[in-house]
């Protein structure tokens, strides 16, 4: 198939190779023209490198170069950045083709799910179209074929099946799971836990403290799912628990980077600078604090994080109100 790739991030590029390898015609679009010129000479990505592109994949700074003829799109840009770019998108060519998200992330403001913004921008006729790639799959291990397994979803069962055979690689395993905004929902809630989780190893505590902060951040991310008409077991599986852990306990996840780095007293702005991509977390915590006020819902490891990152709160202060919390007793 012909597929329009969004988004030439470490993720995109590991994602787009993938459909590559598996006798795809792919072609790569990035916004900055000399950022696809030196990915399509040099067959090299900065942040991946022992990684080389395979030579079937080609890019360009032309975003109706990269949709026009397309059989699916596929992004990997920005939880921020779907809504300008599919707007764009839709400019060139018309709404009526596959979309498979990979981004994570909850829109601030409206509180929409990526696939609701994109049902928006397509129309409630083409929403049959929208699906998702979830899961604990980090970019540098999956571009150097480590065993990964992932989750498909959409709201459709034959874009959940077209996501599946587009990707399924003997070493990139997919489950499909129809529970689209639960699959959605734990992929972006996950990284607001783990900047908590890279502040609390930052400061200095161990294992107990991450081992408690994951535990009570999964309770938060299934209360809170209800609000997006989720099914709280989809949270139980690769979508949830899974990227939770290998977002948590991982120095390749930038969010749990960002963590570490706020921790050790650099500003959110240097933290994000010296990181060098997006930190969904920083975005998305906006956003379950306002799900949660919204809807009475408590989330407090959301507020201590959104404080942190937006407030000025001083780390050691955010894990003392957390400790101060009234104990009530442990629903699962």
């Amino acid at each position: 198939m012909k597929i329009g790739y969004l988004g030439a991030g470490s993720w995109g590029i590991s994602l787009a190779a993938i459909l590559a390898k598996n006798g795809h015609e792919v072609i790569v679009w990035t916004r900055s023209k000399d950022f696809s010129h030196k990915l399509s000479s040099s067959r090299a990505h900065p942040k991946l490198p022992h990684f080389r592109i395979p030579e079937n994949l080609s890019f360009t700074c032309d975003l109706e170069e990269a949709v026009k003829d397309a059989e699916v799109i596929v992004e990997s840009v920005t939880s921020a950045g779907i809504r300008p770019v599919f707007k764009e998108v839709f400019t060139h060519r018309k709404a009526n083709i596959p979309v498979i998200l990979t981004s994570k992330g909850i829109e601030q403001n409206t509180g929409l799910l990526l696939p609701e913004v994109l049902c928006e921008l397509m129309g409630e006729e083409n929403k049959h179209l929208i699906g998702c790639l979830s899961g604990p799959s980090h970019a540098e291990e999956v571009a150097t074929d480590h065993p990964t397994s992932v989750v498909c979803s959409a709201y459709s069962t034959d874009v959940m099946k077209l996501i599946k055979d587009l990707f399924t690689t003997p070493l990139f395993r997919i489950y499909p799971n129809p529970d689209l905004h639960g699959v959605c929902f734990g992929g972006a809630m996950k990284n607001i836990i783990a900047i908590a989780c890279g502040i609390s190893d930052g400061l200095g505590f161990g294992d107990n403290t991450k081992a408690a902060l994951m535990t009570r951040g999964l309770h938060e991310i299934r209360k809170l799912c209800v609000t997006k008409g989720c099914d709280p077991d989809t949270l139980n599986g690769l979508s949830g628990l899974g990227d939770l852990s290998v977002t948590c306990l991982s120095t390749l996840s930038r969010n749990y980077r960002f963590g570490r780095l706020l921790a050790d007293g650099k500003s959110p702005e240097e933290a994000k600078k010296e990181i060098g991509m997006a930190v969904e977390g920083s975005y998305t915590c906006v956003s379950a604090v306002q799900l949660g006020r919204k809807s009475g819902i408590e989330a407090p490891i959301s507020e201590v994080t959104h404080a942190i990152i937006y407030e000025g709160m001083d780390p050691r202060e955010a894990v003392k109100s957390l400790l101060m919390r009234a104990v009530k007793q442990e629903h699962l």
